[in-house]
């Protein structure tokens, strides 16, 4: 049986084998050192040696193995080791894939002062002998010699290499000790970098370009941050090959693997590393990919990390099927995933992966817990991207806490605080939660009637006093009137029973008169919305009175004649009929056509209007028919007496729509 022929000397090399392991396909991985061998996975298909081998060496090895193909992993130093390699591929008629190691991003074409440029290490010798100061050599031993040509080298040069036995004494032979000899396994940390420049008083670093799994770009940072020079020895050779992905790749059309990776969804927390969770970290550690929008993937990819970015669900799943090399994914979502993120698109839209969520710390707790307020008692709501009746839930509620999603969110809802009467209540603001220039605001509406802020911001919202208000049942005198026919009290609470609303209907107040119906509408469907529907200008005026009264700002009044007047309207849930203008058929239609299944109550005075819906509904797809006839007395005082007065009797008829 023919096996794949890993040569592995580099990160890119390792993570190939254990691909190769995990699709349970046979390799012989060739490594340069015993060390190398260590950091390879256990695995009965995977046999591993660390003997040097020339050309005829590697030529007896294909044969033996029957390799097909040979990846060459191979540092991208390791010239002479890749020629010998290819050579031995030609004279056996084997398929070669040169695996390169990802290079920096950085553009060596633009200029930098602290940047040098050397061909070889040789040529870097060669400039330092005419500078002071000390120098860091993090080119590896088999390069070290080369600096031993440095006066004063053992007082100036710092050298790291690997910590092997055999190179210590090669290093130590050549006069590194002590101090001066430091063996550490990298790649290293920006911050170890930091440290080791400082506490050795570094003012050149001598790196190879060794691609992102090399730690190039950590070097880079940590030079440009305590001011050293990077003296930069650049690649042999423009290399050809493909990268670790597109290698994945190949191997998988090869051998015709349909892999199914695996998914997490992270909340990353606010965005500051302070609020990223462990476990979220470590699956952002372990992932091939991160996917997510620009500022989620700047806080949770790594160096060397492939990154999408994008937030769309249907995006994301063709992308992940446009790339099966990928076996580790992470979607980075802001805060938490099961608060106002977009998990729940993206677990509907990826269903047919195995998918894991990983949760994190949300806007709403971070900011309680910044406010040092419990939270367990707060109407939690948000209008970052969707619709959300905030100012009837600070009517409503003594603590709100709500997601804004514009720069000038703040200021909009401190102007309908003040435009409702709420101007009482205290808001706290928050912006840009956890970074450096964070910043919580407090004050009253009036203080941020002109404020301009970030579009990530949080705000919470004391009201002293909230008009709690849980079922209908609103007086007659609480309402503005003038001239305009009301529906009584009595009735409406009977009506609006019958039309057997939910929070978030969308109901139609079809003649709405004073709009008290409307307001009753508006107090039970506090997350939905209410149009009030009505032509008289005089009871337009006073709708919109009794708006601002009530703070019903989830209320809409519409001028016009029904039907025509609904046309553009969004479909309704729910429609009150107080008020046809002799349009009760077209009426009924229209809403029926807008949706058969809605629910439809209609008062009636008169005999002839009471005719005209029996007519309606025998003819129209309606069913679950109720007719009440009520008769309402109201008691008058009469001296030290008190009389009732007998109301006009209001035929109330309820039906739903039958249609689908």
């Amino acid at each position: 049986m023919s096996k794949v022929l890993v040569f592995a000397g580099t990160t890119e090399g390792r993570k190939v084998a254990e691909y190769l392991k995990n699709h349970g396909q046979p390799a012989h991985v060739c490594v340069a050192t015993e060390y190398g061998e260590k950091l390879l996975p256990d695995s009965d298909l995977l046999t591993v040696s660390h003997d040097r081998l020339d050309q005829r060496k590697m030529i007896d090895l294909i044969k033996e193995i029957q390799a097909d193909p040979v990846i060459d992993a191979t540092h991208p130093y390791a010239s002479e080791v890749t020629e010998n390699i290819q050579s031995a591929c030609q004279k056996t008629d084997t398929k070669y894939i040169r695996l390169l190691r990802e290079a920096s991003q950085y553009e060596k074409d633009q200029p930098d002062s602290r940047v040098i440029y050397a061909k070889s290490v040789k040529d870097a010798v060669s400039y330092l002998e005419h500078t002071t100061g000390n120098i860091l050599a993090a080119t590896g031993s088999k390069e070290i010699e080369e600096f031993t040509k440095l006066t004063n080298y053992q007082e100036r040069v710092f050298a790291r290499v690997l910590s092997l036995p055999q190179v210590a004494a090669h290093c130590a032979k050549l006069g590194f000790e002590g101090k001066h000899l430091i063996c550490m396994q990298g790649p290293f940390t920006k911050e170890m970098n930091v440290a080791m420049l400082k506490q050795l008083n570094c003012d050149y670093l001598v790196t190879k370009e060794s691609g992102t799994a090399g730690g190039f770009q950590e070097k880079w940072e940590a030079a440009e941050e305590c001011g050293s020079k990077l003296v930069i020895i650049g690649r042999s050779s423009k290399e050809e090959g493909i990268s670790l992905t597109e290698c994945k790749t190949y191997l998988q059309n090869k051998f015709g693997w349909n892999p199914m990776p695996q998914i997490s969804l992270v909340g990353i927390g606010m965005g500051s590393a302070g609020t990223f969770t462990a476990a979220g970290q470590q699956a952002c550690e372990r992932a091939d990919l991160i996917i997510g929008a620009g500022r989620m993937t700047k806080a949770a990819a790594k160096s060397g990390q492939a990154v999408y970015d994008e937030y769309r669900p249907e995006k994301i799943l063709s992308y992940i099927k446009e790339h099966p090399e990928y076996e580790q994914i992470v979607i980075a979502l802001s805060g938490d995933v099961g608060f106002y993120s977009g998990a729940k698109k993206l677990s509907h839209s990826l269903r047919e992966y195995p998918l894991q969520m990983i949760c994190g710390i949300s806007t709403v707790s971070y900011f309680m817990a910044r406010l040092g307020k419990p939270w367990e008692d707060v109407c939690i709501t948000s209008i970052h991207g969707k619709e959300s009746n905030l100012i009837t839930q600070i009517k409503e509620n003594d603590k709100v806490f709500s997601l804004l999603g514009t720069a000038h969110g703040v200021a909009d809802l401190a102007n309908a605080l003040i435009k409702y009467r709420l101007e009482e209540v205290i808001l706290f603001v928050g912006e840009q939660l956890s970074y450096p220039d964070e910043k919580v605001l407090q004050g009253k509406p009036c203080e941020f009637v002109n404020y301009q802020g970030n579009p990530l911001s949080a705000v919470y919202i004391e009201n002293p006093k909230p008009q709690n208000i849980i079922t209908h049942g609103i007086a007659d005198k609480e309402f503005l009137r003038d001239r305009i026919p009301m529906t009584k009290e009595e009735i409406r609470s009977i009506s609006l029973s019958k039309l057997r609303l939910t929070k978030d209907a969308v109901c139609y107040d079809i003649g709405a008169g004073t709009g008290s119906v409307s307001i009753e509408m508006a107090v039970q469907a506090a997350e939905g919305h209410v149009y009030a529907i009505e032509k008289n200008p005089l009871a337009i005026e006073l709708i919109k009175k009794n708006k601002m009264e009530f703070a019903a700002d989830h209320l809409t009044v519409i001028e016009g004649l029904a039907p025509t007047a609904m046309e553009e309207l969004p479909a309704p849930t729910h429609a009150f009929i107080g008020g046809s203008s002799g349009n009760m058929r077209e009426i009924m239609e229209a809403v029926l056509d807008k949706n058969p299944q809605i629910r439809i109550v209609i008062n009636c005075i008169t005999l002839e209007t009471i005719a005209e819906i029996m007519g309606c509904i025998k003819e129209l797809p309606v069913t679950d028919v109720d007719i009440a006839t009520v008769g309402v007395s109201k008691s008058k005082t009469a001296g030290s007496y008190h009389m009732m007065h007998g109301e006009n009797p209001i035929t109330i008829v309820s039906c739903s729509g039958g249609g689908r």
